[in-house]
């Protein structure tokens, strides 16, 4: 096991890869529009050398997509242009032994505090990440 952990490293830090987080207000769930409008949602999309990977937990499944962009392509001003906020880029965190299971639910927040690490920052809903990515050092502009 600690091999693939190895590897996985060594690729992450080969293709300079970086995390971009980005929220909206889509709610294709009743019950999300509890949360505040704008932050109902998050997902996450990867940037490297070659283009991007986009992270998007929906409804009873997780959507892992690589764009047919091209690697120099603004993907975050994309996402700006459109209404969302993205915040980034992070650098993802090493993998890390834990004692337990995570024993939260897997939700577009969970996944995006995986993608960040052992270090990202406590968070139930999207505007708490938010919150919290933008007022630490998290925020790792270029």
């Amino acid at each position: 096991m600690s091999t693939h952990r190895l590897a996985h490293r060594r690729v992450t830090d080969a293709t300079g890869q970086t995390v971009w987080v980005a929220f909206g207000g889509g709610a294709d769930q009743p019950w999300l529009h509890l949360l505040r409008p704008g932050f109902r949602h998050c997902f996450a999309a990867l940037g490297d050398e070659a283009g991007w990977t986009v992270l998007e937990p929906l409804s009873g499944r997780l959507l892992v997509a690589r764009l047919p962009v091209p690697g120099g392509f603004d993907l975050p001003s994309f996402y700006r242009r459109a209404g969302l906020r993205v915040l980034g880029p992070f650098i993802p965190a090493e993998a890390a032994p834990r004692s337990l299971p995570p024993l939260a639910p897997f939700t577009c927040v969970a996944l995006c505090r995986a993608l960040l690490g052992p270090a990202a920052p406590r968070a139930w809903t999207p505007f708490q990440l938010f919150r919290e990515l933008g007022g630490k050092e998290y925020n790792q502009e270029k």
